[in-house]
């Protein structure tokens, strides 16, 4: 197939931080997206083994500033490979490039040894942005690079729809073919841009910072697809890339089951990254649109993504169809999920003429009788190489118990759909995954499926005149607060000590000298 090449204008992400400064805020933003905890509770989790590939915009010369600087990121020359137009060369400095101030920060976050991600990545591919589009992403027989996760920290500026639109098919048509995940900005304000618009990608935002808002403007879909805590997406981005290294050295090790080919596949990353996301407070979407316009699925957190990789793959329960466009309530099917976290990768066999439905069934219970559940699902497929339009598929969670609709994610547009619920009753559950009906582009679609129904059980006990409080790590994301009184209005407030782990748990001792006397656990 042909690809069109429009004219080259890409623009480099606007710098809000010396990269002097970027150890110390790197080392404290771990906490929040969860890999300090991870580090605490599993062994070498760095990158090992993994390839990256990053791609950097000219940061200006000639020959092109796109270099890192081994030093400035303090790893070994060796560990590099510089490609540009000007020809390729593995020693540092060289005469096909020129170190860019840009790349050493995004390299510091994902790869630096200065407290970042993955430090201990196997090797690092550094491409000049017009060199990898032209020569690698949009010829006609596209090669296939040594890494299968590509940081691209910067924008392709303002284009047409009709420019959008190639740009990101000559993207998704790479990543389908060779599953290679592109983890990209989708820019520093405005509308979001390529190369974070494409579908099989993951497009970030940053959050609380600098960060273009969906949707698309092509035709409206939800992008960007997970955000990190920075101020600018050059960085947002680079911490996403850091955390799918993680979880494809997990996944090839055998941390999600024994199908190491499944829990590494591009869709089953992006699924667990994003399903382990956090929600801000003002987080929204809606069954058209499955994700927020300004944070998408929520903040990066790797500890709850890895964990819902522990639970593995499992399977659905039974499958069905429907006339197309009928309801499809509960088949009655009596398998149940064996576990509450988890994920699938699985095929919808499709019909010309039917919808066809995977179902999931879940029994959830709790020992307190009335507790409530939090539920969120994410489903993910490709657009498939050389396709003009996507297989339209849907996510819904109905109540076996009254049969009843209780939430539906619905995007004709997305390749991705996306549930939360926050206040659901024990009882037992279908989760549904609807193919509708039609062969085109194709009968049959390849989705992955991550899911996480949980209760958060706060305990608490006195001893010496302290109180005891302790609930479960995972999912993590949660903020102990306490009040003096029962009377309303509550005033809660944060209580601002940090909890030890101790056996998978959290566990804070406050005095009783504070004076607070009622405990709540919440999650932004």
């Amino acid at each position: 197939m042909s690809k069109n090449i429009f004219k080259w204008r890409p623009v480099v992400l606007v710098l809000i931080f010396a990269f002097s400064g970027h150890t110390t805020y790197a080392s404290s933003i771990m906490d929040t997206i969860g890999v300090t905890l991870l580090r605490q509770t599993t062994t070498n989790l760095n990158g090992a083994g993994i390839k990256v590939a990053q791609v950097e915009a000219n940061a200006g010369g000639s020959p092109p500033g796109f270099e890192v600087n081994p030093g400035n990121v303090s790893q070994p020359a060796s560990l590099f490979t510089y490609y540009s137009t000007v020809g390729t060369a593995n020693t540092y400095p060289n005469s096909v490039g020129l170190n860019s101030g840009h790349a050493d920060a995004v390299g510091g976050y994902i790869y630096g040894l200065g407290g970042p991600i993955a430090t201990n990545v196997a090797h690092v591919d550094n491409y000049d942005a017009e060199y990898f589009y032209t020569s690698i992403i949009a010829v006609t027989f596209p090669p296939p690079i040594n890494a299968r996760i590509v940081n691209q920290s910067y924008s392709f500026g303002v284009q047409t729809s009709a420019e959008q639109q190639q740009t990101d098919a000559n993207f998704d048509d790479y990543a389908a073919q060779y599953n290679t995940l592109f983890v990209s900005a989708v820019a520093n304000g405005g509308a979001v841009t390529a190369p974070g618009t494409s579908y099989n990608g993951i497009g970030v935002g940053a959050y609380q910072g600098l960060s273009s808002v969906g949707p698309t403007t092509d035709n409206g879909r939800a992008k960007p697809d997970i955000t990190a805590p920075e101020q600018v997406t050059s960085y947002s981005t680079a911490e996403v890339t850091g955390c799918a290294l993680l979880l494809l050295q997990a996944a090839l090790r055998g941390d999600g089951g024994s199908d190491t080919n499944s829990a590494a596949d591009i869709r089953v990353l992006k699924a667990l990254l994003m399903n382990g996301a956090i929600k801000p407070v003002d987080w929204t979407n809606s069954s058209s649109s499955p994700l927020d316009a300004r944070y998408g699925a929520g903040v990066l957190n790797i500890f709850n993504s890895y964990h819902q990789l522990l639970g593995g793959k499992n399977g659905f329960n039974a499958t069905s169809t429907v006339s197309a466009g009928n309801p499809h309530p509960p088949t009655g099917a009596a398998g149940t999920q064996a576990i509450l976290s988890g994920w699938d990768f699985n095929t919808s066999s499709g019909s010309p003429v039917n919808d066809s439905v995977n179902h999931y069934y879940f029994n959830l219970t709790n020992s307190a009788g009335n507790a409530i559940f939090t539920a969120t699902a994410t489903l993910v497929w490709n657009k498939q190489a050389n396709a003009t339009s996507i297989n339209n598929l849907d996510l819904f969670l109905y109540s076996v118990n009254s049969g009843g609709l209780i939430a539906a994610s619905t995007s004709a547009v997305d390749n991705v759909e996306h549930l939360l619920l926050t206040k659901l009753p024990p009882g037992r559950y279908d989760l549904q995954v609807l193919k509708h009906a039609g062969i085109t582009p194709s009968l049959n679609e390849t989705y992955s499926l991550a899911f996480e129904f949980f209760t958060m059980p706060l305990k608490s006990g006195c001893s010496n005149n302290t109180a005891v409080l302790s609930w479960p790590i995972y999912p993590t994301g949660f903020v102990l607060e306490s009040a003096s009184s029962w009377g309303a209005p509550i005033s809660w407030s944060t209580v601002n000590v940090a909890p030890t782990v101790v056996n998978n748990t959290n566990r804070v001792v406050v005095s009783s000298s504070s004076g607070n006397q009622f405990f709540r656990l919440r999650r932004p």
